[in-house]
């Protein structure tokens, strides 16, 4: 075939080699999981607590969730013109996408851990004299982390894909400006290089996030 529609795999594992020697490639992939991790990082700050409070108040339900589930529809990719305007080129985009992408797995996930708990379960905690702490902490929480852990595995996957949309549009180092000016360049051994790191990284992630949760909750 055309080798510039679809290079040779010695075409692609020759660029592969000449980027790790180049040091480019570790850079990219560094820059690209620092972005996504500051990014799942402040989902989980705000969505988990969130979502918490939305499981146990009806009045925070009731006010809140119409707002977020206006705002769930919309794709992180549409807000990279809002978020290019507010934070530049650079980081801000790429922190401000990988926590919206991340942020609704979290937050459904975890009102859906806490909701579908056994009330008999919470009023034998109220029964044994146990605090509101006590039971958030010895009854809410781990009966809901495996459905948590599930949204935060969710939640980090995609903002592994939003990371590179963000990044080919308003940055200058990462997997997705790899890329993108690997295209301009017409260097389509490069592209290729740049989408199977992309998924070998993230399939890593991935496996990470998939024995915490088998060490975590073995007994679910």
């Amino acid at each position: 075939m055309n080798p510039f529609l679809l290079p040779s795999p010695t075409a692609v594992v020759i660029a592969f080699i000449e980027l790790l020697k180049s040091g480019e490639l570790l850079l990219d992939i560094w820059e690209s999981s620092s972005r996504v991790f500051a990014g799942f990082a402040l989902s989980v700050l705000i969505g988990t607590p969130l979502g918490l409070v939305l499981a146990l108040s009806p009045r925070w339900r009731w006010s809140v969730d119409p707002l977020l589930q206006f705002l769930r529809p919309i794709p992180p990719i549409a807000w990279i013109p809002l978020t290019i305007l507010w934070f530049g080129l650079g980081n801000g985009p790429a922190y401000s996408l990988t926590m919206i992408a991340s942020f609704f797995p979290v937050v459904l996930n975890v009102y859906f851990g806490v909701s579908r708990i056994d009330p008999q379960h919470l009023d034998v905690a109220r029964a044994f004299g146990a605090t509101a702490g006590q039971r958030l902490r010895e009854v809410i929480w781990p009966a809901a982390l495996p459905s948590i852990l599930t949204g935060y595995r969710i939640g980090f996957g995609t903002a592994w894909m939003a990371v590179m949309a963000a990044e080919m549009v308003a940055s200058h180092t990462g997997l997705g400006y790899l890329i993108q000016v690997s295209q301009n360049m017409l260097r389509t051994d490069r592209v290729l290089v740049g989408m199977v790191c992309i998924g070998f990284v993230g399939f890593l992630f991935d496996r990470a996030f998939l024995k915490l949760q088998e060490h975590w909750v073995r007994w679910a």
